[in-house]
């Protein structure tokens, strides 16, 4: 029963689109933590239970109770494959192994769908019901997130930058609002067609209403497969790109502070760029008034600088930025004690989307929560009338009689009838989505152009950053004694850094600084 209650509530961190997590003010990413305690729980439990009942068969001699399987009440072979499941998934997600071997970890999870098929099978329909709601939800938000992935969408130009890092630039339907540290999952074919890796969008959705950009830097195979490709060729006019999301915090409060401190390593100032530009699009608005903003970004190499030209988009920008955003870079650059490399040499390519190609849309419209919220009541009730139907009419007329039904019968009835519900109204509601969705016409826009343009803003961007050679940032020194009585800290970067950051922030001394980590790994 504890393992079971404990299986209920497994699923829900990792159902990305779920309005429950967002009802609480977290994100699937934030939340995978719950996900993993949970799972080690369960799988303690349950490999526990199918031990001592092991134990038991053996020292009674009845071993054939092993590979028994009752019609009509537990199946002991269906729980003994359901273990054998659960252990596979198990053995690959502790870290040595899920780091080293990530591949192998993800596509061994895949045998979730054995683990609860034959868990069902197992106890039988009715035991199930209790970790079946979190369950569903899942199913719902996997089958959402299937047909989302199933179209290309429109990738209108890219920049590579000498640091092995290059930025892509799709097109978005402005009724795609998301917040500032947002992560999409993004899958390049041509590179791999089973492999989705998650990035943390740049853009913001209100100062860019119809443009989401992401950042990828060239750390994994994929990455460099990806930068490899678009450094080596000016010849690529297509690069086929499908995507799931964005998912991020229903909303941020970052204008609580009176001053802003960032302080990341390396690619870690990812999800900075996003806040910025979320920033100058409310400054620009005057309806409240922008925290002092400190950029403090340590780098291994003076090519790593160039990732401080993606904090302003390529347009769209007032010129008259100084005059509202209060920002000071501060970039340290350890390994060299002097420009090796010209930062401002970014190589800029545009592409020429296929017709089928479409913009990054939200895949149940502008208000998801909503439209998910009747997609799980309604395939609620149409999961009811099936199994009403069927049993009125198939199953009670044969337990009428002197027969027995089937519990594993049963039990793939209601799944099957699960599914079917699910797969029919989040169906309809992606499709009628798309019939009520905004039609842009396509606008032929010079993307090229406006990347060569150097810009006001810009050159404001370069007089408020200050670049020091050879030296770590002493970050005792940069935070404390901070005047205000309200400063953020956010971080992103390495564990070392964020702990720090976090040790400097609960000195006594420096009662004014709030502490935030901002981190993508687990």
């Amino acid at each position: 029963l504890t393992g079971n209650i404990c299986l209920a509530f497994l699923f829900y961190p990792v159902a990305r689109g779920s309005s429950l997590l967002a009802a609480i003010g977290l994100t699937s990413e934030s939340s995978i933590n719950y996900h993993i305690w949970l799972g080690h729980l369960v799988m303690t439990l349950f490999t526990s239970h199918g031990l001592f009942y092991v134990i038991y068969w053996i020292s009674t001699n009845q071993i054939s109770q092993m590979f028994k399987w009752d019609r009509t009440g537990i199946s002991n072979l269906a729980g003994e494959i359901t273990l054998v499941a659960g252990l596979v998934m198990w053995a690959t997600t502790f870290t040595a192994i899920r780091r080293r071997f990530f591949e192998v970890f993800f596509y061994t999870h895949y045998l979730y769908t054995v683990f609860m098929l034959f868990f069902v099978f197992h106890v039988g329909i009715s035991y199930s019901l209790i970790s079946l709601p979190g369950f569903y939800i899942f199913i719902v938000d996997r089958f959402l997130r299937y047909l989302q992935s199933r179209n290309n969408v429109k990738l209108l130009s890219a920049r590579v930058l000498p640091c092995d890092t290059v930025e892509l630039s799709f097109s978005k339907s402005p009724m795609l609002i998301y917040s500032p540290t947002s992560v999409m999952f993004v899958n390049i074919p041509s590179i791999s067609k089973l492999q989705w890796h998650p990035f943390t969008i740049t853009s913001s959705s209100n100062l860019e209403p119809e443009k989401l950009s992401v950042m990828i830097k060239g750390q994994g195979k994929w990455s460099t497969t990806l930068y490899q490709m678009l450094s080596s060729s000016d010849q690529i006019e297509r690069l086929a790109v499908s995507i799931e999301g964005p998912y991020g915090p229903s909303s941020t409060d970052f204008l609580r502070h009176e001053s802003l401190v960032m302080v990341s390593g390396a690619s870690g100032i990812t999800p900075f760029i996003s806040i910025i530009r979320e920033l100058i699009y409310i400054s620009s608005t005057n309806t409240c008034k922008i925290p002092k903003l400190t950029l403090i970004c340590a780098f291994k190499n003076s090519s790593d600088l160039s990732m401080l030209d993606l904090i302003l988009p390529i347009s769209g920008l007032p010129t008259e930025i100084s005059s509202f955003l209060d920002i000071q870079i501060k970039a340290f650059v350890s390994r060299e004690k002097e420009p090796t490399c010209n930062k401002n040499n970014i190589k800029p390519l545009c592409f020429k989307p296929s017709v089928s190609d479409q913009p990054i849309s939200p895949i149940l419209g502008a208000n998801s929560w909503l439209c998910l919220a009747n997609i799980l009541s309604s395939s609620f009730i149409i999961f009811i009338i099936i199994i009403g139907i069927i049993t009125r009419y198939h199953i009670y007329p044969i337990e009428q009689s002197s027969k027995k039904y089937t519990s594993a019968y049963k039990s793939f009835i209601y799944l099957l009838s699960i599914s079917v519900s699910v797969v029919a109204t989040s169906t309809v509601a992606v499709f009628c989505n798309k019939q009520r969705s905004y039609k842009e016409n396509d606008r032929n826009v010079d993307v090229l152009s406006l990347m060569m343009n150097e810009s006001s803003p810009q050159q404001f961007l370069l007089q408020s950053t200050c670049i020091h050679y050879g030296e770590r940032p002493n970050l005792k020194k940069l935070l404390v004694g901070l005047k205000g009585s309200s400063v953020g800290v956010l971080v992103c970067g390495p564990m070392r850094m964020r702990q720090e950051v976090a040790k400097i922030c609960s000195f006594g001394s420096a009662n004014n600084l709030q502490y935030e980590s901002i981190s993508f790994t687990w």
